[in-house]
């Protein structure tokens, strides 16, 4: 790894060559840049044992710093997790590309007509821990907004990123866009986020995904704009009406599929009336699956350990979670209020009207009804991919896609049109 003499100038330089090159970007062709993602994507097959040898250094790297088997699961890639990258490249290429998207139009009597049309929003800067696979999702989803991204990796997936990276600007060159669309900060000195956080001369955003730690890093330093990628805190109310066949089964793979990702559910929360029966066999399963259940009250099995207040709000990112009988829904939407963190919450239940007053009452980014938290994720909303889930409430809320990567100027047109 290079060492940069000074982190100040290395960033001014990267800040100065993506604005160059997100002034291109603005008007690159929908051609263009799904050239380039296709290209990216088949650069990504062709460079895959690159890819795995890179992969292989940063999961020692991993190991050295004790990284739990969740974040590791989060750092590793294989070639079917390569696989998954190319499909969301070329999922992201065959999309609309939202750029000049006329969203609304009108006339008004002076004469003028008016039109609303989806413009980017210029340079991103996106900080992100462990996931290389991020570096091809958020590369991608920049470039088809016609953005320019500066991408800072975690010293986890230092060279991972940087091979997945090489592939991106290979698909920059065959379509004959600047190939500073898409830079990598190239060093794991953390005096770079820093200075990425105060680039407001360059940078018009600030994207954060990881852990509670670093979101926080981000929103107390930086004076750029964020969209805050906040904990995963999710939670899943198993209703007096839930069926027990679809609730066993949602909730371990909520739960089990891949323990380490910010849908992974973190907490249940079990009606009264079935906490003896329908609980007790959630709870029995879990254990059996090798889950770690901290529980209280009649949901405190042989095997479980008995919950405390610090397993309220917490989100694990492991093979542990929380349990707890609620007497009703509205304890069950008050606990989610009061420990939640407004990404992801579910209700299991056969009652309309339960799901009805659970999404009514609740504010998370995404609410679901009988599905698996895990679904909580830009590809499985059809987005191909995604940069993070937004938990904030302004501009981009739950996946943020292309789409959610543009603003939006006002075209106006008239025929000499003066104003009385």
């Amino acid at each position: 790894m290079k060492d940069f003499d000074s982190i100040p100038a290395l960033m001014a330089d990267l800040g100065a060559r993506a604005k160059a090159a997100a002034a291109e970007l603005a008007f690159a062709s929908a051609e263009r840049k799904h050239a380039a993602l296709i290209a990216a994507a088949e650069a990504v097959w062709a460079r895959r044992a690159e890819i795995i040898e890179a992969n292989k250094k940063d999961l020692e790297f991993g190991r050295d710093k004790g990284l739990s088997p969740a974040m590791m699961d989060r750092l590793m890639l294989d070639e079917s997790r390569i696989l998954g990258m190319v499909d969301g490249l070329r999922t992201v290429a065959d999309q609309t590309d939202p750029v000049g998207e006329v969203l609304t139009e009108w006339d008004m009597p002076s004469g003028l007509h008016i039109q609303r049309v989806r413009t980017p929003l210029g340079v991103i800067g996106v900080i992100y821990e462990s996931r290389p696979n991020v570096t091809a999702d958020a590369g991608a989803l920049c470039l088809k907004s016609g953005n320019a991204v500066i991408l800072r990796g975690g010293s986890e997936s230092f060279h991972s990123s940087g091979a997945i990276h090489a592939c991106l600007v290979e698909g920059l060159k065959a379509a004959n866009l600047p190939e500073d669309a898409i830079q990598l900060v190239p060093t794991r000195d953390r005096a770079a986020v820093q200075e990425l956080l105060t680039m407001t001369d360059f940078v018009d955003v600030i994207v954060p995904r990881g852990g509670k730690g670093l979101v926080g890093l981000v929103q107390r330093e930086a004076r750029v704009p964020v969209f805050a990628h906040l904990e995963g805190i999710v939670h899943i109310y198993i209703d007096k009406a839930a069926d027990p066949a679809k609730t066993l089964e949602v909730v371990l793979n909520a739960k089990t599929r891949r323990t380490g990702i910010c849908g992974a559910a973190e907490c249940l929360l079990i009606h009264r009336d079935i906490a003896e029966t329908l609980g007790r066999d959630v709870i029995t399963a879990l254990l059996a699956a090798g889950v770690e259940v901290h529980a209280e009250g009649s949901l405190a099995l042989d095997g479980a350990l008995k919950a405390t207040d610090e397993d309220w709000g917490k989100e694990f990112l492991d093979s542990i979670i929380a349990a707890k009988p609620v007497a009703d829904i509205d304890e069950a939407i008050a606990h989610i209020r009061q420990f939640g963190s407004n990404h992801t919450d579910c209700i299991m239940t056969e009652d309309p009207q339960a799901a009805a007053r659970f999404f009514e009452r609740l504010d998370s980014a995404i609410l679901m009804h009988n599905a698996s938290t895990q679904f909580a994720d830009g590809g499985e909303f059809g987005m191909g991919a995604e940069i993070g889930i937004a938990t904030g409430k302004m501009h981009a809320r739950g996946p943020v896609g292309a789409a959610q990567l543009t603003s939006f100027q006002y075209l106006v047109r008239g025929n000499g049109t003066v104003r009385a």
